[in-house]
C-alpha cells in the first residue's frame, strides 16, 4: 500500500501544446477515496491518463512512492467489446505482472479469477464474450480484473456510467473495501450525491483547481458555478503561462491533505 502522499506539483497537461489541465498542485494521503468531478471537458479523464503514466506532464511533476502497482480502469466507451476474448480471460489480465505475456495460469491463480468474479456477481459469466454482457455486467468484470491486480493506487474514470443503482451500490462496497485495505482510490464522477455519500475528498476541476476538500465544502453552490464559469471562460487556444498562487493555492474552506 502507499507509505506516503501522491504528490502532484504545477502539474499542466495537454494535447498537441493545448492545455487541458493548468498548474494542479495537490497532495492525496495514503489510503484517501477521492472523487475527482467538475463540467465535462474539464481535464477529469486527462488527469488520470497521467496518474496511469499514459502521458506525459507538459510541466510540473507527480511523485508516487509506488508507480509499479497502479491499476487504472478507463472509461467503458473506450474498450473495444468486439474483441474475441471471453470474461474470464479478460479478468485475468488483472494478473499480467504476475504471469507476464506468455506465462500460464496456475490452478491457484485460476482459482483468484473465479473468486474475484463471484465477489462481484459474475460466478457464471466466465465464458461469456464481451459484445453479450449489459453495461453494468461490463463494469462488474472490470472491477473484477481491478481486484486482481493488487494495486495500491486505483484510478477509475466514469465507473458507474450506465450503470443501475444496485449495480453501483454493490461496486461502492467493493471501493470501500480497498479503501478499508489501504489502498487509495480515485474516481472521475458526475454523481455529486453519490460523491456526498461516499467520498472523503473531492477535487473540483475546470482545467484549474477549482477546490480541493471535503464534499461539504467543495460541492457548494458558488463552487460548483465557479467552476462553470472557468471552464466556459477558458480558450483553447491560450499558450501555457506561469503558475500563480491562485492556482496553487486551495479554495477557502478546503483542506489540504
Amino acid at each position: 500500500m502507499l507509505s506516503s502522499p501522491l504528490v502532484i506539483e504545477n502539474l499542466t497537461l495537454g494535447y498537441e501544446r493545448h492545455p487541458a489541465v493548468h498548474h494542479l498542485s495537490v497532495h492525496i494521503a495514503p489510503g484517501s477515496l477521492v472523487a475527482v468531478t467538475g463540467p465535462n471537458g474539464a481535464g477529469k479523464s486527462t488527469l488520470l491518463k497521467c496518474l496511469a503514466g499514459l502521458m506525459k506532464p507538459m510541466e510540473g511533476r507527480i511523485e508516487c512512492p509506488v508507480q509499479q502497482a497502479v491499476a487504472y480502469m478507463p472509461q467503458t466507451s473506450q474498450i473495444d467489446r468486439s474483441f474475441p476474448i471471453n470474461v474470464f480471460d479478460m479478468v485475468a489480465m488483472g494478473l499480467w505482472r504476475e504471469i507476464g505475456a506468455l506465462g500460464r495460469l496456475s490452478a491457484g491463480q485460476r482459482q483468484r479469477c473465479q473468486e474475484a468474479l463471484a465477489t462481484v456477481g459474475l460466478a457464471e459469466f466466465g465464458h461469456r464474450t464481451l459484445d453479450t454482457l449489459s453495461g453494468g455486467q461490463l463494469q462488474r468484470a472490470l472491477f473484477a480484473r481491478l481486484m486482481l491486480q493488487d494495486a495500491s493506487l486505483l484510478l477509475l474514470d466514469e465507473p458507474f456510467a450506465a450503470v443501475d443503482e444496485r449495480t453501483t451500490g454493490e461496486l461502492v462496497d467493493v471501493m470501500h473495501r480497498w479503501r478499508r485495505e489501504g489502498r487509495t482510490v480515485i474516481a472521475v464522477l458526475h454523481d455529486l450525491d453519490l460523491v456526498r455519500r461516499h467520498f472523503e475528498q473531492v477535487l473540483l476541476l475546470a482545467r484549474e483547481l477549482v477546490a480541493w476538500g471535503r464534499p461539504d465544502q467543495v460541492l457548494v453552490p458558488d463552487q460548483l458555478a465557479r467552476a462553470r464559469n472557468m471552464h466556459e471562460a477558458f480558450d483553447d487556444n491560450a499558450p501555457l503561462c506561469e503558475p500563480s498562487p491562485a492556482r496553487h493555492g486551495m479554495s477557502e474552506g478546503a483542506l489540504k491533505l
